[in-house]
């Protein structure tokens, strides 16, 4: 399911596209061209990124998001599995230090709980 969003504040056009980790690496990289790309008329190459938001599966990064995420100024991680968010941190504290760590209580009375972390990379 495609869902077109866009959001202007202070001037500024926010566009939101949904996509995949794998999507974003594959269209990141020219490795595939996303319709919905050209559809909004989105050229990755033109975006100065410096932030990277993530939010995987339990499973955590896969290798190639992981090491794509490395190339940013700023990770924010929201994780769901503190044992693949701890996997996923030995590799990005290797570029990366941690500026913030939360965690968030958001099912009472179950073992689940969601953290967030923010990184910032290393001079």
């Amino acid at each position: 399911m495609y869902i077109k969003l866009k959001l202007t504040i202070n001037n500024t056009e926010f566009k939101f596209i949904r996509m995949s980790s794998e999507e974003f690496v594959e269209a990141r990289t020219g490795v595939r061209e996303y319709r919905r790309l050209k559809q909004e008329d989105v050229n990755l190459d033109s975006y100065n990124f410096s932030t990277i938001f993530m939010d995987p599966p339990r499973a955590g990064l896969d290798d190639t998001t992981r090491e794509l995420s490395k190339q940013f100024e700023q990770i924010i991680y929201i994780s769901c599995n503190p044992e693949t968010l701890h996997r996923d941190l030995e590799e990005l504290t290797k570029t990366h230090e941690i500026k913030n760590f939360a965690l968030f209580d958001q099912f009472a009375f179950s073992k689940h709980i969601e953290s967030g972390v923010v990184l910032i990379k290393r001079a």
